[in-house]
């Protein structure tokens, strides 16, 4: 699977551990940065890691900061994206199950290493149940997608 990774200054050493646990796995990495814990804007990571995935450069993404809030909603933005923020294993299964989670993101600063990794092994190996409610309720989720991408700024 290709995996897209990308982080803040807070979260980049979480997303270097996890970029080697996919890399030992099997997985080809798309590391989008950043390449040190320099100071960046999250915003910037989140997004590139949505474009990569909404674009097909990479099957799911992972993203990175400080409690992962951040860079899950800038990864949001990105039309085709479903960035769910886990803070358990059985959660990031369950996003993956059954939202069709695209893009994982974690706090850095909320969740030790040894978590992390058991919630990013969930979320690259749980496949999307998309039979019945689940995939009623996805359809349903890019249908609000579709209508907010028409409403652009003109509701604001």
């Amino acid at each position: 699977m290709i995996l897209a990774f990308g982080a803040d200054h807070a979260g980049f050493a979480l997303k270097q551990y996890l970029v080697a646990i996919a890399r030992a796995g099997g997985h080809e990495v798309l590391d989008l940065g950043p390449c040190n814990g320099d100071r960046v804007d999250y915003p910037d990571f989140g997004e590139a890691v949505g474009r990569a995935v909404a674009e097909g450069r990479a099957e799911r993404g992972v993203v990175v900061c400080s409690n992962g809030v951040g860079i899950s909603i800038a990864a949001n933005k990105v039309p085709g994206v479903r960035c769910a923020l886990c803070h358990t294993s059985w959660g990031a299964a369950r996003a993956r199950e059954h939202v069709d989670a695209n893009v994982l993101a974690l706090g850095a600063l909320e969740l030790g290493v040894a978590i992390a990794e058991e919630i990013f092994r969930a979320f690259v190996s749980t496949e999307w149940d998309g039979a019945g409610r689940h995939g009623v309720r996805v359809a349903k989720l890019m249908d609000v997608e579709r209508r907010g991408i028409g409403a652009g700024a003109a509701g604001g």
